[in-house]
């Protein structure tokens, strides 16, 4: 049986596409593993990452926790001078002048008595 150069021709550009149907689809395949190897090895990486992170994060709050607290030292004192004496009042700078005199003999002690009832009384 022969056949006929057109049937040739088309048998064989249908053998020649399922060929490259086949290869087509194969290939397609192929780039949906390599995909799906790539987002899986991704995702292993960012899941390793976020633990890291969060390892890191709790190292830290750990390190936080047990830290000693940090020193705090007392303000220094104050310094002050100080208070001035209060102020004398003119009834008790006439008695210390009355006191002055008696001791001194200017006044006698009945003079000193009376000088001293009279600053006393206001007068």
């Amino acid at each position: 049986m022969r056949m006929r150069p057109g049937r040739a021709i088309a048998r064989a550009a249908v053998g020649t596409a399922v060929v490259a149907g086949t290869a087509g689809a194969v290939h397609h395949r192929q780039e949906q593993r390599y995909a799906a190897q790539d987002q899986a090895t991704y995702q292993a990486q960012a899941t390793q990452q976020q633990l890291a992170d969060q390892q890191a994060q709790l190292d830290q709050l750990q390190q936080q926790q047990y830290a000693p607290p940090p020193q705090q030292y007392a303000p220094p004192p104050q310094q002050y001078a100080p208070p001035p004496p209060p102020a004398e009042s003119p009834t008790v700078a006439q008695l210390n002048q009355l006191s002055q005199l008696h001791a001194a003999g200017v006044l006698s002690d009945a003079e000193f008595a009376a000088a001293k009832q009279k600053v006393l009384s206001g007068g």
